[in-house]
């Protein structure tokens, strides 16, 4: 665990907080997979997930090419900041929705639209801005009420499938909810990139705009508006203990 002080869950509350949670998971995956592919029409490594970048990293120092390594390494350092900072913005011990949670999406959206005024005016530093807004989504969701939902990359995600996948043939179960929830993260992914890619292809770094903006209108409303989030939320098992 990547937190000091996750929050236990029982079994019924965390599947609760699955349902409550998929249509935001969906809209932030999907919100990773369009500005991804919109980076990655810039620069070759990815920015939503780092084993693609650290992978980009290693080829090119080995080829002695300085300055796509030392891009890979900036994207993996501007990841680790946005991580970083969301960290220190949110905390660990409450991990409930709240105004903190708006302040880190709020952040996200403006991030965004500088990204896109930087490669609007030909400025590659862009997608650094990319890479430290997926890193303050992914930390920002996978503390969201102590679990564990990583929403810029799916390598995880589609682990799990395959797993529920193995227990299903052998024991001939599954929890629907958590399945609905894992396919929805791949294919809303999936979608973002597409739509992303398209929206790119049509109107360039000018589509960004779109993410932005459902983050900007995302964020205010969680910080307007915290207690609708939680109204739905079965309560925390107890007192968060570290590990």
């Amino acid at each position: 665990m990547p937190y000091s002080h996750p929050q236990a869950l029982t079994r019924e509350q965390a599947l609760g907080r699955v349902s409550h949670l998929l249509p935001g998971a969906l809209a932030f995956a999907g919100t990773a997979g369009f500005i991804n592919s919109v980076a990655l029409s810039v620069f070759n490594s990815p920015v939503s997930h780092m084993t693609g970048a650290l992978s980009y990293l290693g080829i090119e120092a080995a080829a002695g090419r300085a300055g796509p390594a030392l891009g890979a390494c900036s994207v993996i350092l501007a990841f680790m900041a946005g991580a970083a900072a969301a960290g220190l913005v949110i905390g660990a011990h409450n991990l409930a929705p709240g105004r903190r949670y708006g302040a880190a999406i709020l952040a996200e959206g403006g991030l965004l639209l500088v990204a896109m005024g930087l490669l609007l005016h030909g400025r590659h530093s862009g997608v650094l801005l990319i890479a430290l807004a997926c890193g303050l989504q992914n930390a920002a969701t996978s503390s969201y009420c102590g679990l564990m939902i990583r929403t810029t990359h799916v390598t995880g995600t589609v682990t799990d499938l395959g797993v529920m996948l193995g227990h299903w043939l052998r024991h001939r179960h599954v929890e629907r909810r958590k399945l609905a929830l894992m396919l929805g993260l791949v294919l809303a992914f999936g979608t973002g990139v597409l739509l992303g890619a398209a929206a790119n292809a049509h109107w360039g770094p000018d589509c960004l705009l779109f993410p932005a903006a459902g983050c900007l209108v995302a964020g205010a409303a969680i910080a307007i508006f915290p207690g609708w989030f939680t109204r739905s939320l079965p309560p925390p098992a107890g007192p968060a203990h570290a590990t």
